[in-house]
């Protein structure tokens, strides 16, 4: 990971965006709104990854205001990051030309999505490749963007990460920077290929567009072969007493005990039925980078874990989200991911039946889980009036943690069913799990 504007992941933004005032007074030459300065990227033909078939990548209906936005796919949700933090990608590339795009309806549908995450803490991740001359928005259009992304939107944000940047974007940066804040330029990383990305996400959870990924390979492939062997390292082998990325059937074959709720899950929950069930935001924060590898060291390790000792309720709560999320297969299993994608509410008896179905194909281990999970989210829920955290809001954090597909990859046409789904386990929890 290459930058000279280092993110701090602890400091939340702690000052306002510029006044109007100063956004006027930003000057848009030489540069002007027409006159932008050629990509450094080889890759200068304005290709997009775009379907053909209008409407294949939206998650919207054909009806909905922002449906001629979303069918581009420029905007995703992908999860969760390492780090138990709410991931909105902005993909460059499947901008198409100016004509084609209406880029204050673009603005507004980023807002529509932003607004279901930013009270938690979220990571944003800039695909840069393929952002051309025919595609480029106007700067003018990206200071309105700037004023209209307020406070709300920024303290939340842990992290910028600005993927195969070039020189025009770090010229861009420049040219804002009398608009930046200080500690919001902190969170601005340099990612220059996509292994580095991992230390921050799993790449297979995004859908990264091809046109990226191919000049992703093409920079590594100048690379000299002992610098690509750095950048990729072989796994390791899990250790005797691995608890993180382990399969519950394994983790249930070593337990003493054949118990089969796995124990991060058992010792995370205990903790927080007892000290977090009135956290406000219980869920949404993340928790200290270092502390949370420390903890996955330990149960990975053999040694006890003792969250009493941390002082910090949301390291716990992080801790849950990651074991989750580490699964090799889904805590719901990849054989019901079409089912449930495909899954729209229904009320009464027949949702009753349609879960209780599909639940009744899980293994015993992952159905034990899930209920203990479930369980332990009602009580939360329960006190929703104190810590904010709804069976909506739960199902927002927890969906996408449950379910993923083969491929690993999350997007917003199947994050909506998952996150439905979840929700009306919580809603009907009593009667789904029923003996």
């Amino acid at each position: 990971m290459s930058s000279d504007l280092l993110v701090d992941l602890n400091d939340d933004l702690g000052v306002d965006a510029p006044s109007s005032n100063a956004l006027d007074q930003l000057k848009l030459s030489p540069m002007g709104d027409k006159l932008w300065p050629p990509d450094d990227s080889s890759m200068s033909k304005s290709e997009t990854d775009i379907s053909k078939r209008l409407g294949e990548g939206s998650h919207l209906s054909w009806d909905h205001p922002y449906y001629d936005i979303a069918r581009h796919q420029i905007v995703e949700v992908a999860g969760d990051d390492n780090f138990g933090r709410k991931v909105i990608v902005f993909n460059a590339c499947r901008m198409p030309p100016h004509h084609e795009l209406d880029h204050h309806k673009l603005l507004m549908y980023l807002k529509a999505t932003l607004d279901q995450y930013v009270e938690s803490d979220y990571t944003l991740i800039y695909f840069h490749n393929g952002l051309t001359s025919e595609n480029k928005p106007s700067l003018s259009w990206l200071r309105d963007a700037y004023r209209e992304f307020d406070r709300k939107y920024k303290k939340n944000i842990k992290a910028l990460y600005i993927v195969h940047p070039t020189m025009f974007i770090k010229t861009l940066l420049i040219l804002f920077k009398p608009l930046i804040s200080f500690k919001f330029g902190r969170k601005i990383n340099y990612i220059n290929y996509l292994s580095e990305l991992e230390e921050v996400v799993k790449c297979e959870q995004l859908v990264i567009p091809t046109r990226v990924r191919d000049y992703d390979e093409k920079i590594r492939a100048s690379l000299k072969p002992s610098v690509q062997a750095q950048m990729s390292p072989p796994r390791s082998p899990p250790l005797p007493n691995q608890q993180f990325g382990v399969s519950l059937a394994m983790l249930r074959a070593k337990s003493s005990d054949n118990e089969a709720v796995p124990l991060v899950m058992r010792e995370t929950v205990a903790f927080l039925m007892e000290q977090g069930l009135e956290i406000e935001g219980i869920f949404r924060r993340s928790a200290n980078v270092t502390l949370v590898r420390d903890v996955q060291h330990r149960y990975n390790s053999g040694e006890e874990v003792s969250f009493s000792q941390m002082e910090d309720v949301h390291l716990a709560a992080v801790i849950l989200k990651t074991f989750l999320r580490e699964l090799p297969e889904p805590l719901l299993t990849y054989h019901l991911y079409n089912d449930i994608v495909n899954f729209h509410s229904k009320s009464g008896e027949l949702s009753l039946t349609l879960h209780t179905n599909m639940l009744a194909m899980l293994p015993e281990e992952n159905y034990a889980s899930l209920k203990f999970l479930i369980d332990f989210l009602v009580q939360v829920s329960a006190q929703s009036e104190i810590n904010k955290m709804n069976n909506t809001n739960l199902a927002v954090v927890f969906g996408p943690n449950l379910l993923w597909g083969q491929d690993a990859a999350m997007t917003l046409s199947a994050i909506g069913p998952i996150n439905n789904f979840t929700r009306t386990l919580l809603d009907q929890h009593y009667m789904v799990f029923s003996p």
